[in-house]
Formats: C-alpha cells, structure tokens, sequence
C-alpha cells in the first residue's frame, strides 16, 4: 500500500547518503502481532534508483578492494562491538515487525555480532598458496581477490542474521555490496546499514534499498555489473533469479526451500524427541528454512510420541513476541497466516489425523495454532510442500529403512534429524540421508556460524556454501600467477 507523510519515514542509503525513492511512493511496515501499528514508510525504489546503487558499488570497488584486509577487517570489528551495544533495541524492533519472541530475536542480533567478528578475523587470514614451479627458477603461487559487486537479497524470517552472514564475508574479502531486504522486514535490515556507516565503511562500499522483487530484484538479477548474487528465499524465486542472472554468467548462490525430516527411531529418549520437535517445528513460528516439518517415527514409539508431541503443543503460549511469556510469536503476514491455514485445511480434507492446532489462537495479530498432524502419508501435500509456518505432520515407519526411505523421498534435501541411542544407525542415517545438513540428537534448526551451510536437490543451487571458511569460495575469485626468476 502506497503511502505518504507517516511519522517515521525512512530512506534508502545509496553512495554514503540516506535518499529517498526518486518516485517518492513507499510502503507501510506493520507489525504483525498487532497489524494496526504501522512501524513506519519505507522508499518503493525504483529501477534507477537501483541502478544507481550499483553504480555507487561499482565507483567504490577498487578503493575498497585494494584496502588492506586487517583494515577492512577492524571496520567490521566495529560494527560487531556496535551490534552488541544496541542488540536490546535492535532486537525489540526485530521482533516488532517479524513476529518471532524477543528471546529469540536478541539470539538472533547476538548471532549477527557474532558473524561480524568471526570475519574481521578474515582481514588477517585471507591469501593464496605457493605451489611446486615446473622449472627451478619459477615461482608459481595463486591469490584471492574480490568477486566485484555483490547483490544480496534475503528473506524476512531471519532479517539480520541472513544479512550478516552474506554482508559480512562479502566485504571483507573486498566486495562492494547492494543490499535488498524482503519488504516485510526492512526497518532492522535498515538498522543494520546504521551500524555499517557508523562502524565507517566508505560512501559507496555498502547500499541499501527496499522495494518490491520485481522492481528492484529483477534489476540486481539482469544487471550486467553485477558479479555475484546471493540470495535465501523461496525456490520458485531462487530459479527466476537464477535464470536472469546466468544470462551475464554473474556468479549465484542460492539457498532456498526446504521440507524437514526428523527421524525418531524406537530407542529414542521421548522427553528429547518431543523437546526436539517442539523446537525445530513451532520455535520462530515455523517461519524457519530448516524447521521441522515432517516427523517420521518408528511404530514401537508412535502412539506415546504422537501423546507427548500434541499435548506440548497445546500448552505452547501463542501471542506478541514483546511480552513476558510468550513461547511463539504470530506468522509475518496476513498472506503467510492465510498459506498456513490453507495447508491445515488441505491436511485435514486429504484424511490426515488432526492432534492439536487447526486455527487462529487470537485476535489482534496473525496467530496461528501450533498444528500436528498425525497418520500423514508421504505423498500427501502437507508432507511434500513447504508450508513455512507452526504445522508438524507425523509420517510413521516400519522400521529405521522405512523412515530413512520416506525422508529421502522429497525434493527438498535442506537439514535432516534423527533421534536415537544406536550410534551404528546414527552415522548410517548421517551417510545416506540427501541433505546438506545433519543433525544428531539435535533440532533441526539452528546453525554454527563457522561451518559451511547449504542444501541439496531443490534447496539450493548446488554450488556455493555458505557461512565459515566456505565463504571464500562465492566471495573471491582465485589467479594463478607465474614468475620466471631465471
């Protein structure tokens, strides 16, 4: 919805200065534990406005690229120290326009200081690698340099720590930056940008705009100057972006959807495998690429576990994020409210057993009930599609090669769990199941920020990792250098 003369206008940052769009039309920021408060206006950017983003980008890559890496590196150290001195109010206005607790939120900011750290150290490490001459007066060795310029496009549900562990690998290794934050979470993507112009990157190395993905996505997709694009999202954007992009043979990586399987074998503690599941499925609302979305359980701990799993779902306390208590937050939008309770309803007609949930928890705010679905097959849509919302769907197996069975049997390949005391079929099940990550006696979700992070099949583009030392690969680009001393 277009807008004009709110309270709290905010402006794009394009060349080390806060502009507005040069249409002049922005769009509301509402929050969504309470949609009749507007967070603020934010600028529609338009295509030129995007275009000058990148040509700022570009005007500051060789000035940038050539500063030395512990001093690209002591500027992001800054920005990790300033993180930390504002993480109480950053994670307040996170949880404010994106829904999730304020528990989870200052995880979230803390996980964000903690990424600018780890790659200030990156300054100091980044270089090449000698290798054996074919003569004996020959030196032959390879060294790192920046990729160019860099579009980041990220998704809402994680709006400063996506960010961050894309922005910050960029720029140390020498990269300029125009960032686009989904339109549903801009105003802490915006606080971000305050901390990286405080912290003293100069004009031009890092830009931001805000504004519909078919206005400013399709141009950062299109554009010939640019040379790396990163973007997390939804695969049907991924692809489209992907199919733009490789036109110019501009470098992607893409992390994308995802379709979750927790194995919960019969020898499983059931305490942990309910704690687990509440975690990795209703913890930020299920808004999560990793979350658990299908539980697959052996038959000899079914019925106890389908109990337990329920009732913990029914105790969950639903509501604002900002208050005391409260154990999950409501989903973003009206649109992603209306998807979940589509697939509820969808679960529900195609003969799923429905546990707990099934509806709206409040009024005031997009809230969801915790939703478990019980005796799902592996071709219903509730357990092939990703919902991106609190809904868990339990698919009972045989026995483990039945369970390992139905979870490959997906298009996603994104994170995997299982719980079990049988270390012969935990590493069997780490060997054989088609994701890019694994996880042993431990939610689904969540992610160590120094190891590499991607998917597989259609969660990903299949190239580029993410995150840890992996993050050089997408960021640089690598010359092998001959030097005849003879």
């Amino acid at each position: 919805m277009e807008t004009a003369n709110k309270t709290l206008n905010y402006k794009n940052y394009i060349g080390g200065q806060w502009v507005e769009s040069s249409s002049g039309k922005t769009f509301d920021n509402t929050n969504p534990a309470n949609f009749e408060e507007v967070i603020g206006a934010f600028p529609l950017a338009t295509p030129d406005d995007t275009r000058r983003a990148i040509e700022a980008a570009r005007n500051a890559l060789e000035g940038w690229s050539n500063t030395p890496g512990p001093n690209r590196g002591m500027i992001l150290d800054r920005a990790s120290q300033l993180l930390d001195a504002r993480k109480d109010e950053i994670a307040a206005a996170l949880t404010r326009e994106e829904g999730k607790t304020l528990s989870e939120a200052k995880g979230e900011v803390m996980r964000a200081r903690d990424i600018f750290r780890y790659f200030s150290g990156e300054g100091w490490r980044i270089g090449g690698q000698t290798i054996p001459g074919n003569t004996g007066k020959e030196l032959l060795y390879t060294r790192r340099e920046a990729l160019g310029v860099i579009a980041i496009i990220t998704p809402w549900n994680f709006p400063i720590a996506i960010p961050a562990w894309k922005i910050a690998p960029a720029l140390i290794y020498g990269n300029t930056v125009v960032f686009k934050p989904a339109s549903f979470a801009p105003h802490t993507a915006l606080l971000l940008t305050e901390v990286l112009e405080e912290a003293g990157l100069p004009p031009g190395v890092f830009n931001f705009v805000t504004g519909s993905g078919r206005e400013v996505g399709d141009v950062l997709a299109s554009s010939p100057h640019i040379n790396g694009l990163s973007f997390t999202g939804s695969t049907t954007v991924g692809t489209g972006i992907y199919t733009q992009a490789i036109k110019n043979l501009t470098r992607v990586q893409l992390e994308m959807g995802g379709k979750n399987p927790l194995l919960v074998l019969n020898d499983a503690d059931l305490a942990l495998a309910t704690n687990l599941t509440v975690a990795g499925g209703f913890g930020l609302t299920g808004q999560a690429c990793t979350a658990t979305s299908r539980v697959i359980v052996e038959a000899g701990i079914a019925d106890d576990f389908a109990k337990a799993i329920s009732e913990s779902a029914k105790k969950l306390v639903v509501g604002d994020g900002l208050k005391s208590g409260v154990q999950m937050g409501p989903a973003v939008s009206r649109d992603q409210l209306e998807t979940d309770l589509k697939y509820i309803k969808i679960g529900q007609e195609q003969g799923a057993q429905m546990l707990a949930g099934g509806g709206q928890s409040a009024d005031g705010g997009y809230y969801v009930a915790p939703t478990v679905f019980d005796r799902v097959e592996p071709g219903m849509t509730i357990a092939q599609e990703e919902i991106f919302g609190p809904v868990i769907s339990l698919i009972r197996a045989k026995d483990f090669e039945d369970a390992l069975e139905k979870a490959n049997t997906i298009g996603f390949g994104l994170s995997a769990g299982i719980v079990t005391n049988d270390l012969k079929k935990a590493f069997n099940f780490a060997n054989r199941i088609e994701a890019g990550v694994v996880k042993v006696n431990e939610p689904t979700t969540g992610l160590a920020l120094q190891a590499p992070f991607g998917g597989f099949k259609n969660s990903s583009a299949n190239t580029f990792k993410e995150q840890g030392q992996a993050a050089i690969e997408f960021y640089t680009r690598l010359k092998t250098i001959y030097v005849s001393h003879g």
